[in-house]
C-alpha cells in the first residue's frame, strides 16, 4: 500500500484507526451519542463573558452614581438637574429589577441610557 516515496525507510506503518476483532472500524452509534449530550444537565442560561449578574445593592449604588455622573455633565442646565433629581426621587429598585431581571454590569449601563435619555435631551 505504501510505496518507497510515503515510507521512505521501509518500516511497518501502523494505523491509528482502532480495529474490533474483525479488523472493521469500531463506531459509536450517533443516535446514542446524541442522546448521550441530551441527557447532560446544563444550563439553559448563557452569561456573555461571565459578567455576574448584579444584587440590589449594586444596582442603587450604580444607579445614583450614573445619575449623579449626569447631572455633573449638566450642571449649566437647571431643568434637567431638576429631573434627574426627580427620577432619583421616584426610583424603585426592586421594580427596577423585576423590569430588567439577571441584569449584569452591560446591561445595567444599557437600560440606563435608554432611562435617561428623554430627560436629558
Amino acid at each position: 500500500m505504501f510505496n518507497s516515496v510515503n515510507n521512505p525507510f521501509s518500516k511497518a506503518i501502523s494505523s491509528s484507526t482502532s480495529s474490533d476483532s474483525n479488523g472493521k472500524r469500531q463506531k459509536e452509534d450517533p443516535k446514542k451519542e446524541l442522546k448521550k449530550y441530551l441527557e447532560e444537565d446544563e444550563a439553559d442560561e448563557v452569561r456573555l463573558g461571565g459578567m455576574p449578574i448584579l444584587t440590589e445593592e449594586e444596582v442603587k449604588s450604580m444607579v445614583f452614581s450614573y445619575v449623579n455622573k449626569l447631572k455633573e455633565e449638566n450642571k449649566d442646565r437647571e431643568k434637567v438637574v431638576e429631573k434627574l433629581d426627580k427620577f432619583l426621587e421616584k426610583f424603585d429598585v426592586q421594580k427596577f429589577m423585576k423590569r430588567n431581571p439577571n441584569m449584569t454590569s452591560p446591561d445595567f449601563y444599557m437600560v440606563m441610557y435608554n432611562e435617561t435619555e428623554s430627560i436629558i435631551k
